[in-house]
């Protein structure tokens, strides 16, 4: 961690309407976000449309997806496009343990913030905000890198029979997924300590005295970079498929399409920076070493735009972290939502520096060319 330095930061005055805009929302945004930390998705479309239509922004509902949408707002003529991602998302049977609603409503905040700046100082272009379904300082900001992924279902199929009378007769799908999961147990002595492999088992109508015919598995596999998740893949398939063949099952593998790695060559360093000279400069300290680096972001980078994912710290329990009770809990309190409002509008600042300084447009453009080469592109 880093401590507050001296200085001013660019554009002081911009600062100034987005803090002002932001801190007047507050007591919204915190409505908005406890309601969403209660409810579904389809809830949150509602709601979000809802608040950016009160706020003057042009909404399109049930975006290509039924709980998507867009909001938009535009002035003047011409000028660059600022485009913002409120994620929604919940984990089954814990809710919000990674802070979406959070995430949600710094989207909605930076966007409003930045529609304030635009008015304000006669500012021309356009905001685009996406919803999209899918200890230390109180105040700090992560600027790691995360892992590349794939979400892989693996679906047995064997045959019942009666578990006392003809066992023999029968083969045993949930014998194949625990070989399975015995098989992927073991891979961690060949593979690198920075790869990740987790998995679960699922079913339907299992009893104890009946062979079971059909087991499903989710599993997923993490790494730094894209090839190497996909070598890991492979051998993890390879593990599914032996004990298919071991049990004498049949076994059916799908996976999703690569979400590739976010890394810090291109995405983070100049738009990086900028952040980092806003939160130490104004709020607080900037984390280099945790974040998600071990974890993953269903975040996407697109061909043609400059795109960056910054996370946020809030304070939670011990052994609270990020997908337990004790964060979802932590992610309705006051003081994580005050963080959230300090993320919020040190982003909006990055975000306003982007729409007015061309020099630091181009410096971004010329990051983003560098390193065209190096990354695989969805």
């Amino acid at each position: 961690m880093s401590d507050m330095i001296e200085g001013q930061v660019n554009r002081p005055e911009i600062l100034d309407v987005i803090e002002t805009s932001i801190d007047g929302l507050s007591g919204e945004l915190r409505m908005l976000s406890l309601d969403i930390h209660e409810y579904c998705r389809r809830y949150a479309h509602d709601a979000y449309t809802a608040f950016m239509e009160k706020h003057g922004f042009t909404v399109i509902k049930n975006h290509h997806l039924e709980t998507a949408w867009v909001a938009t707002y535009t002035h003047g003529r011409g000028g660059r496009v600022l485009g913002i991602n409120s994620e929604m998302d919940a984990l089954p049977g814990i809710g919000h343990a990674c802070e979406h609603n959070l995430v949600g409503i710094s989207g909605v905040a930076v966007a409003v913030a930045a529609k304030a700046a635009m008015e304000r100082l006669n500012i021309d272009g356009k905001v685009v905000l996406l919803g999209t379904p899918g200890p230390g300082p109180h105040h700090f900001i992560s600027l790691t890198n995360c892992l590349a992924f794939s979400f892989i279902t693996v679906k047995y199929q064997g045959h019942t029979a009666h578990a006392g009378l003809s066992p023999w007769e029968g083969k045993n799908a949930l014998d194949a997924a625990v070989l399975a999961y015995n098989n992927v147990s073991i891979l961690p002595q060949q593979i690198k300590p920075t790869h990740r492999v987790h998995g679960i088992f699922e079913g339907n109508n299992w009893a104890p005295n009946i062979i079971p015919d059909q087991a499903t598995m989710k599993w997923i596999v993490r790494a730094p970079t894209t090839s190497e998740m996909e070598d890991t893949r492979r051998r993890v398939t390879a593990c599914f498929e032996a004990a298919a063949l071991a049990s004498g099952c049949k076994v059916q593998i799908t996976a999703t399409p690569t979400i590739n790695e976010v890394t810090d060559l291109v995405l983070i360093i100049v738009p990086g920076d900028e952040l980092a000279d806003v939160a130490l400069k104004c709020y607080g300290a900037i984390d280099y070493e945790w974040g998600i680096k071990n974890a993953s972001t269903d975040f996407r980078r697109f061909q043609i735009n400059h795109t960056n994912h910054f996370f946020q710290a809030i304070p939670t329990i011990p052994n609270g972290g990020n997908h337990t009770p004790g964060f979802t809990e932590a992610a309705r309190s006051q003081v994580s939502h005050d963080a959230c409002l300090v993320v919020s509008k040190a982003l909006a600042a990055v975000g306003m520096r982007v729409l007015t300084d061309e020099a630091f447009f181009q410096k971004v453009c010329v990051m983003r060319r560098s390193g065209e080469d190096t990354f695989e592109e969805d």
